[in-house]
Parts: structure tokens; sequence; C-alpha cells
């Protein structure tokens, strides 16, 4: 996963608005009823269906620290999928996202001005709800991390540099490189 997909993931769990189960009998247990088998549960686990059987019925409570981290990302992944739907729809139609970054930022604009590549740490909202629509849609189509850079470049390109056409208009092109850390809200 890149970048933009973990800051898509993190913005997806924090608006939980339950958290998951605890215990790793439960956990299990959620899995089981997501997956309907202890065969497909092993499967994504990956562990033997015996060890899934073990989980369930609490003869085993301390997997591997690897196995806890799989179990935990699949219960995460599948956590709350109406509240992930509903507040992704929200960004894409109403709310748009907010961009939250240390990057570097390069850009193409007219001669005469500075172009030079620099760090910036930047919190923008990108209102427009277009912004979203496109990341997510990108995301859902399984595009990279560096198309996904671009959109979010380009809404920092219309809202940040140009203030919405107010100023900058001879900027052409933005773009996002070096990320230190990226974080988005919606």
């Amino acid at each position: 996963m890149g970048e933009i997909d973990d800051a898509i993931e993190r913005a997806d769990q924090e608006g939980f608005t339950r958290q998951p189960p605890k215990t790793l009998q439960a956990r299990i247990n959620f899995l089981m009823k997501q997956l309907k088998t202890t065969k497909a549960v092993a499967a994504e686990l990956g562990v033997s269906q015996r060890s899934v059987e073990r989980y369930r019925k609490g003869e085993r409570k301390h997997p591997p620290k690897a196995i806890t981290e799989r179990i935990d990302a699949a219960v995460r992944a599948r956590g709350q999928p109406q509240v992930r739907r509903r507040r992704r729809k929200q960004a894409a139609t109403t709310r748009g996202i907010t961009v939250e970054t240390r990057a570097r930022f390069g850009y193409t604009a007219p001669i005469g001005t500075i172009d030079d590549g620099r760090f910036r740490r930047l919190t923008v909202h990108l209102p427009p709800p277009t912004y979203a629509q496109r990341l997510f849609h990108a995301r859902d189509a399984g595009a990279g991390d560096q198309q996904m850079r671009q959109i979010i470049a380009e809404g920092l390109k219309e809202i940040y540099f140009q203030d919405g056409g107010a100023r900058a208009l001879g900027l052409s092109d933005v773009t996002l490189n070096d990320i230190d850390y990226l974080d988005l809200d919606y």
C-alpha cells in the first residue's frame, strides 16, 4: 500500500463510531460472522484451520505478534462498512476532504518566477467534493500512489496555490514529491 492508501485507511478508522472487538476470541468470532467458515478465516490470516478453531474456543489466547497484527488488520478492514460508506459519500458529494501534509512541492510557473521545489507543511481543506470523489474512484479502480498524489496535487494547486483563481494564474502544474507525512480527514 502507498502513502495515500494508508492515509485513506487511517481516515476511515478515525470515523468509527464503535471500537472493534477487544479479545482474541471476540475478534475471531467477528471474522467468522463476516467470512462464514474457519477455512476462509484461516486463509485470510495465513494460519491453519485448526489454529482458528483453537482461537475461537479460547484454547489458545496469545498468538505470535505477526498473527495478532493480521487479525487486527482483518477486523479493522471489515469493521463498520456502513460508517465508511456514509463518510466517503458525504466527502464525495458535499464536504470534500482535508489534506494535512509535509512534502516537497514542485510546480511549473511562468519565466521569472521562483519554481524551485521546497518542503512545505500544509493543512488545506479541499471543499470541492470532486477531489474526494476522484480520489475514492481512483483507489477503488486500483490506481497507483502516483495517480492519487496527482489528484491531491491538483486540488492543492486550485485551492492553496491559486486561491480559487485569485492568484498565481500562470501556474500550470503542481507536483507532490518526497512526502514526509500525509493525513486525510473527511
